[in-house]
């Protein structure tokens, strides 16, 4: 009987453990607590403490509660060496980012976030319509969720380009890749759209240098990581009129404080981290699903490459 260890900080731990209890009935599973050092073969985790995983040497395996996976790799050393270590691909979370970006790139390319501004002034005033043909959408990232935007902004006719850290070839895509390409992709993207793992070369890399980069009245939509801004810059910029506003979806700090510049900013869209939710039912079947290859010696999407944080 394989034995299963899980460990999540996230309000919904006791709604997880419960729904890995009842996929995995034919497993011994167990929620870990300090001083746990019994055997197991595969751990199951969000955000542990590195006490958790420090020193064993029993695990096949370490499943992620997430796509992404720059918290759990902050635990360093403390991971143990050769263990794959297994995010989610997907499990509902693309369709959600896409619907996410799609909301945020046309309220502000149909100019409702003005609209919206006139109306809490009472103002009625009708606006020229911005052309589609000078709205180019810049995707950040290509990775299962970067490409699943992809095929929504191009559901609406957008000129569509993307960025990657290495070359990728999309049908109908402008794509570009590595540092020596990331100017002229900046400098297309009146819309940017970051979707990149956190790591830390992509840490920070929306900062004045690259943000004064896209076109006066550029507008970005963030559903990455908080770190992949650095939110000074970003405010400033918006201020001076050179970024038209943004919509936010995570932040440096979260939860938001209530004394954040942001909040008093009407041209940035605020919202609590949740573009896109790891749902329970996809979630936990995925995981079944490539823990009975692993067992049956076949390979599984989602392996991370620790060299490279993703």
């Amino acid at each position: 009987m394989l034995k299963i260890l899980f460990c999540a900080d996230s309000p919904n731990a006791e709604k997880w453990f419960k729904k890995i209890s009842q996929v995995f009935a034919h497993c011994e599973v167990r929620q870990w607590q300090p001083n746990d050092t019994a055997p197991a073969d595969y751990a199951i985790v969000w955000k542990p403490p590195a006490a958790m995983l420090e020193g064993r040497t029993d695990l096949k395996a370490i499943f992620v509660l997430g796509a992404g996976v720059d918290a759990i790799l902050q635990l360093g050393s403390a991971l143990p060496s050769g263990v794959p270590l297994i995010r989610l691909d997907d499990a509902g979370m693309a369709v959600q980012m896409a619907e996410y970006v799609s909301y945020a790139l046309l309220r502000h390319f149909r100019r409702f976030d003005t609209y919206e501004l006139h109306r809490n002034a009472k103002q009625w005033q009708c606006l020229a319509p911005n052309k589609k043909s000078e709205f180019g959408v810049g995707i950040l990232g290509l990775g299962v969720l970067g490409q699943r935007i992809l095929q929504a902004v191009q559901h609406f006719e957008f000129p569509v380009h993307g960025w990657s850290r290495s070359e990728k070839h999309i049908e109908g895509v402008t794509c570009y890749h590595g540092q020596q390409e990331l100017s002229a992709f900046l400098n297309a993207s009146r819309v940017l759209v970051c979707i990149l793992p956190l790591t830390s070369e992509t840490r920070h890399i929306l900062n004045r240098a690259t943000l004064e980069q896209l076109p006066r009245g550029a507008y970005l939509i963030n559903v990455a990581r908080g770190a992949h801004v650095v939110e000074q810059d970003l405010l400033e910029l918006i201020q001076s009129g050179h970024i038209a506003g943004a919509t936010l979806d995570v932040f440096q700090h979260e939860p938001l404080p209530a004394d954040h510049p942001f909040w008093q900013e009407p041209r940035i869209q605020i919202t609590p981290h949740e573009s896109a939710l790891s749902l329970f039912e996809q979630s936990v079947a995925q995981i079944a699903e490539k823990m009975q290859a692993l067992e049956q010696g076949q390979t599984v999407r989602g392996v991370v490459d620790q060299s490279k944080g993703y």
